[in-house]
């Protein structure tokens, strides 16, 4: 078994609009001094890798991170026609075709956009990889990778509730098998707050 932490990016603008991202690249809402984030200790030996994206490379800056590698594989789901939008809005013009939308689950697909599927084909030679290196891994990515490897490792098929409350100002332990197959290790490992100076 190969360990792998994943760790979403840090808030955006967007994010803190409730507007779906996506391929867009807005900037970090906070800056490293607001934000104040640290790695968890358990991941003090990890080779890191990152999403292309900005809000990914920023995050792990933020993190100490400089020069993780950029595996495109790690990039958000594409939201297509949608990006930018709010899920409020969309599902009050929308309405019960939306909802019909919605409950696809995995083959949920925005116009001109990808699934949560397509996602996790997209991420599971990636897996497969961090499997046959026997090397621990982590990576800062997006919440919809990491909600497409939650489902791989539980077999949850989006749709419903998750079967687990993700914090996203935390990171996500993973085992990966011999053949890249995930399991829940342990969830919800804090980004802890530096201590102050004395």
């Amino acid at each position: 078994m190969t360990l792998l932490a994943l760790i979403r990016h840090a808030p955006t603008i967007w994010n803190e609009a409730g507007r779906l991202q996506g391929r867009r690249d807005p900037p970090l809402a906070f800056g490293a001094a607001e934000l104040d984030w640290c790695l968890p200790p358990e991941l003090a030996d990890f080779r890191w890798l990152s999403s292309p994206l900005r809000r990914a490379v920023d995050t792990a800056r933020v993190l100490g991170i400089e020069a993780p590698g950029i595996d495109p594989r790690l990039t958000e789901m594409d939201w297509g026609a949608w990006e930018g939008e709010t899920l409020a809005a969309l599902r009050a013009r929308l309405g019960a075709a939306m909802t019909g939308a919605e409950g696809q689950g995995l083959d949920f697909r925005p116009p001109g956009g990808e699934s949560p599927r397509a996602v996790q084909a997209r991420v599971a030679p990636l897996l497969a990889e961090i499997a046959a290196e026997r090397r621990p891994t982590a990576a800062v990515t997006h919440k919809g990778v990491i909600r497409a490897v939650l489902s791989l490792a539980t077999g949850w098929d989006l749709r419903t509730g998750p079967p687990y409350r993700l914090s996203w100002s935390a990171a996500h332990l993973f085992r990966v098998d011999a053949v890249g197959r995930p399991a829940v290790e342990r969830l919800n490992l804090p980004l802890r707050r530096s201590q102050p100076p004395r």
